[in-house]
């Protein structure tokens, strides 16, 4: 296994809840961002391969950057409701963890 994967693998276990028991309309929400970012940067690539002018390419950028952020604080959100709601459920995720989570996208 990679580093890069190994990472990965934990970031996932350590998220305890969140997306995956998601409500259906927060996951709709998540999703949907999730597509726009992944637009965005079929753009950025696109713009790259098209040699555009570095300013096009670096507001793509931002807009793919934002998007990504706005997704992961909704997948936060979800789960600090879902801790509120219901603190004792051992599957959600920790208030420590969300907090690093919450700090890992600023």
């Amino acid at each position: 296994m990679s580093e890069v994967e190994s990472t990965e693998t934990h970031e996932r276990e350590d998220a305890g809840a969140g997306a995956g028991s998601a409500s259906p309309e927060a996951k709709r929400k998540i999703v949907n961002r999730l597509r726009r970012a992944h637009g965005q940067l079929a753009a950025v690539i696109e713009a790259v391969e098209g040699e555009a002018h570095c300013r096009d390419v670096v507001q793509q950028l931002s807009a793919v950057t934002k998007a990504l952020d706005r997704a992961g604080f909704l997948v936060i959100s979800t789960a600090l409701q879902e801790c509120l709601a219901d603190p004792d459920n051992e599957d959600s995720a920790k208030p420590e963890e969300l907090e690093k989570l919450f700090l890992s996208l600023a």
